[in-house]
């Protein structure tokens, strides 16, 4: 439950950023992230485009020009955007951690599903089948015919004994 809960939350703060990243929310006068300096950060986080350092305890306007805020505005591990509990680098690497799990996720997923798909076809089998049993068949058949040509060739140069053992007997 409460894994869920956190996952909605990554995945929601991850779509505003990438909102804001796209869109560039531009700051009105009344969303004026400066204002929110001398208050908390949860006041100062509920305006999107703000960020809270947490070291200088001032709510700044997030730099929508860098994907990342510099160090020299705030380091990223006293950063904070989307929720107080959580520093920005913590968040950073849990988004791409869990975009990387769901790459590979649907890789993995196309790979079964290409490579499952030839495995448990019943035409294929009944094919195979058939063809094994086709080439049990002339295997047979050539070994028959063979037997067939070194019997006539024994025939034919005298070479058949009533008993075949009898050659290795010492007469």
């Amino acid at each position: 439950m409460i894994q869920t809960r956190t996952f909605l939350l990554f995945t929601f703060v991850f779509f505003v950023f990438c909102f804001v990243i796209v869109f560039g929310q531009t700051t009105s006068p009344e969303t004026n992230c400066t204002i929110k300096s001398n208050t908390t950060c949860e006041e100062c986080l509920m305006i999107v485009s703000c960020l809270w350092c947490i070291s200088s305890q001032k709510c700044i306007d997030y730099p929508v020009k860098s994907i990342l805020p510099s160090h020299s505005v705030c380091p990223l591990s006293e950063a904070r955007w989307g929720v107080c509990w959580m520093n920005f680098q913590t968040l950073i690497i849990t988004i791409s951690v869990i975009a990387g799990v769901i790459i590979i996720a649907i890789f993995v997923c196309c790979f079964c599903c290409c490579k499952c798909e030839n495995i448990g076809s019943k035409r294929s089998d009944e094919r195979m089948e058939r063809q094994g049993h086709l080439r049990k068949f002339r295997q047979e058949e050539r070994k028959a015919e063979m037997r067939q040509r070194h019997e006539e060739m024994r025939l034919k140069y005298g070479l058949k004994k009533d008993n075949q053992y009898s050659r290795f007997e010492n007469s």
